[in-house]
C-alpha cells in the first residue's frame, strides 16, 4: 500500500472541536508536526475533514 506524509500547517485554535479532534487522530498537535500513515479510506477522510490545515504530500 502506499504512504502519505501530513504535515500540519496552519493551528487548530478557534477551530470546531470535531476538527481539533481529527488532528489529535492524525498524530498531529503542533504546526510544523509531519507524521506518515497508509493511504485507506479512513485517512483519506480524516485529510479531507481538515484539509486547510494540513499540507499532504505521497510517497
Amino acid at each position: 500500500m502506499s504512504k502519505i506524509i501530513i504535515k500540519q500547517v496552519k493551528s487548530g485554535i478557534g477551530r470546531p472541536a470535531r476538527q481539533k479532534k481529527t488532528l489529535v487522530a492524525l498524530g498531529l498537535n503542533k504546526i510544523n508536526r509531519v507524521v506518515e500513515h497508509e493511504v485507506n479510506p479512513q485517512i483519506m477522510g480524516m485529510v479531507n475533514r481538515v484539509k486547510h490545515l494540513v499540507e499532504v504530500e505521497e510517497l
